[in-house]
């Protein structure tokens, strides 16, 4: 069963339709966008950075339960010069973004040891490794999750667990809406392509992740060369 964590927009809501769409089995969390459409009845309302609500989550599908692919997809943005910052919305972002991310692995790793089995896509950024003015918060908590995925797939190997991150670059959904239109070439300049991604190639990168047993710990970057 696939577990989608921020299902009701963006990149989230992208992986969460199209994996059903599919036939897969698909639970999905959202918070601050209430689902809409017949798939409504598989989303729950969980703060992830809230580690009892997304415990409580996961106990109700216990039952359910088999064969878990994690995606964390859920998170928050906050742009501002660090000197300008202000820190409760700064702290917020490394919150939901990756202590987020580690209350949903940890509630299920428990699950995914006892069956023998287990994937965890979390996803990161670009801007963990590029240097974008006022992204000081988002590009922490996308740094950070290298380190844990890192440690957290050491740990779990032995268990048939794989836990690797994705490195996204810009594509035609998610955050790039948040970009001025009149800003957007200028992203484009920097991606060798010259275009936005289509989150297609998303979709083909977590079933190649899902598929391989012996990609452990790693980070791909899926951002058409942009470093």
């Amino acid at each position: 069963m696939y577990v989608v964590t921020g299902a009701s927009r963006g990149i989230g809501q992208f992986l969460f339709e199209r994996l059903l769409a599919e036939g897969e089995q698909v639970v999905g969390t959202y918070f601050h966008t209430a689902p809409q459409g017949p798939n409504a009845s598989k989303l729950f309302k969980v703060d992830v950075g809230d580690h009892a609500q997304v415990c409580a989550f996961v106990d109700g599908l216990k039952g359910q339960l088999q064969r878990v692919v994690l995606i964390n997809c859920a998170g928050t943005n906050y742009n501002a010069f660090g000197h300008k910052s202000d820190m409760a919305k700064w702290a917020e972002v490394i919150r939901v973004n990756l202590l987020g991310s580690f209350h949903v692995i940890g509630a299920l790793l428990p699950l995914m040891r006892e069956q023998g089995y287990g994937r965890v896509i979390n996803l990161s950024s670009v801007v963990a490794q590029t240097p974008v003015p006022g992204t000081s918060a988002y590009a922490a908590s996308k740094a950070g999750l290298w380190g844990m995925t890192r440690a957290l797939a050491a740990e779990n190997a032995k268990k048939g667990i794989t836990i690797n991150n994705l490195n996204l670059g810009y594509f035609n959904i998610g955050m790039i809406t948040e970009v001025p239109a009149e800003f957007q070439p200028v992203v484009k300049a920097k991606i060798p392509t010259g275009e936005f991604g289509d989150p297609e190639n998303i979709l083909r990168t977590v079933k190649f992740v899902v598929s391989n047993d012996y990609l452990n710990g790693a980070s791909i970057d899926v951002s058409a060369g942009m470093v």
